[in-house]
């Protein structure tokens, strides 16, 4: 652990500059195809038709590859599949060079489905190299920057790949050149990433993907943390695909902007995503703080019901679409860290691709729930926010009920960040053991604290040894309250509890003396 708090560095950045450059990547050759369809002026149905399709081939693999992800970050060390996956996916972008310079689509939409294909085996690995390469104080952080990183390349593909179609109009082998010297970036970046050991090398491999998942979904729901956090990243990943649907058509038919005004529009939701992930992570304070995921439910639900509003001007929905965006990251940040953190180290890649897949059939569900809404109910743009609002305002009371440890987590997060501050010591101890705590507030350390597990009384100081979760650490606390605040325990009987008998022996009594001085 020690090396790991010191050597985390390169590894850790080498990982982000991967990672950034996959997402690039996978989504600049998709934005770059869809530009090539809507370059042919087909006939509405047919481009449409293309379109689906082409959107189609990029999410289906990340059902049908996601858990044999997760098999090869177990058998593998995750660096030696990261390093695969980037030989792999320049295969891939030679394949969609040659389909550019032969013009056949089709053969670019097999590039599309290929890329996507790597990027489902290469995000189990991903993720769960964040808590093998940084100590665990940092892995919020951490999930914070890869989040703003995959967006903000995610921001970039999309406008890189608009401007490839018009640069190269004709001549678009040269964009696949372009790719495919991302790619080579990129795997230089993974064979920079630090050596770590096979998590599981002896699992064995399971071809049925769907047993694969119910196996995994059985050992989830055995933790109800953590089958609440897969819960949460999968409502996530259908938020924002039904963010995406919706925020298009709100533009075209309530704000009345042309396509070029929608990409800001898109663009401030994914940067409202990553900065507020960022953020989430600096705020963790060295820890998991799942008490911002209400915070950020509750943000989600308050503008989703401000865009439900009609009369709102483009700028305004830029600001309110980016706040969403922000509050989403404090929602999605705890949870990433979560799934990562709680499964055993030989089952966490398993856990991580069966989130994986539930995230894109969460995806899937967004365009059905889509299309009832649009279809059959005949709702506008507006009205779809406003659902929206109330299904993620049910989804957090829902979770509250589960787990209303998350809501007093939350409080007491405001409240050390406001009106109280805890001079904390021992919090590097390692994992499961105990470490003290010093109370600034009588009635704070009664909110931390259960006395009625350990009480110790020692000359000056009265200890306490606590389990509850609301604590800064997930395990046992040691709180203590000095002499003077001791000298007033009648006044907090939850506290202090019935008054020990009075020792009077002479190294008490010299105890007393010295105090008093």
């Amino acid at each position: 652990m020690a090396e790991q708090d010191t050597n985390w560095r390169r590894g850790f950045w080498s990982l982000i500059a991967t990672q950034f450059q996959g997402a690039f990547n996978e989504n600049g050759l998709k934005s770059l195809v869809f530009f090539l369809i809507l370059a042919m002026h087909l006939k509405p149905e047919e481009e449409n038709n293309r379109v689906f399709v082409l959107n189609l081939l990029f999410s289906v693999p990340f059902i049908l590859f996601s858990m044999t992800g997760g098999y090869l970050a177990d058998r593998f060390s995750k660096r030696t599949v990261t390093v695969g996956t980037k030989v792999f996916e320049m295969a891939v972008m030679l394949l969609a060079m040659l389909a550019f310079a032969q013009e056949n689509l089709q053969l670019a939409l097999t590039a599309v489905f290929l890329a996507s294909t790597q990027a489902a085996l290469f995000g189990p690995s991903k993720y769960g190299l964040l808590p093998e390469l940084l100590p665990q104080k940092l892995l919020s952080w951490g999930n914070g920057v890869i989040e703003l990183g995959t967006f903000l390349a995610i921001i970039s593909a999309v406008v890189a790949a608009g401007f490839l179609s018009d640069t190269f109009r004709g001549r678009q082998a040269i964009s696949g050149l372009i790719f495919l010297g991302c790619s080579l970036v990129g795997l230089a970046c993974a064979l920079a990433i630090t050596r770590v050991p096979a998590a599981d090398p002896s699992r064995k491999f399971r071809a049925n993907v769907f047993g694969d998942l119910w196996a995994q979904g059985r050992l989830i729901r055995a933790d109800r943390v953590l089958w609440l956090a897969v819960l949460g990243n999968t409502y996530f990943w259908f938020f924002g695909a039904l963010l995406q649907n919706n925020v298009i058509f709100y533009g075209q038919r309530l704000l009345r902007v042309d396509s070029s005004h929608t990409g800001p529009l898109l663009a401030s939701v994914a940067i409202g995503i990553g900065v507020g992930s960022l953020a989430a992570g600096f705020l963790s304070g060295g820890k998991i703080e799942y008490g911002l995921i209400p915070l950020g439910a509750l943000g989600m639900t308050v503008f989703g019901f401000a865009l439900s509003v009609h009369g709102l001007s483009f700028l305004q929905v830029l600001v309110v679409l980016a706040a969403l965006g922000f509050t989403g990251g404090f929602f999605i940040v705890p949870i990433n860290a979560l799934i990562q953190h709680r499964p055993e180290e030989q089952h966490k890649g398993g856990v991580i691709a069966a989130a994986n897949l539930l995230s894109f059939v969460g995806i899937g569900a967004a365009g059905a729930f889509y299309y009832l809404l649009t279809n059959y109910l005949h709702l506008g743009p507006a009205a779809v926010f406003f659902w929206a609002a109330i299904g993620t305002l049910i989804a957090a009371a829902y979770v509250l009920y589960l787990l209303p440890d998350s809501l007093l987590r939350l409080l007491l997060w405001i409240a050390t960040h406001t009106l109280y501050r805890m001079d904390i010591q021992g919090r590097d101890l390692p994992h499961g053991h105990s470490g003290p705590r010093k109370c600034s507030r009588p009635r704070w350390c009664i909110a931390c604290s259960k006395p009625r597990l350990h009480r110790r009384r020692r000359p000056g100081h009265w200890f306490y040894r606590s389990a509850n979760p609301l604590s800064h650490v997930q395990r046992s606390l040691r709180l203590f309250a000095d002499q003077a605040l001791r000298e007033d325990s009648w006044r907090y009987p939850d506290l202090f509890g019935p008054a020990a008998p009075r020792d009077d022996s002479r190294a008490a009594r010299s105890h007393r003396s010295a105090t008093q001085r």
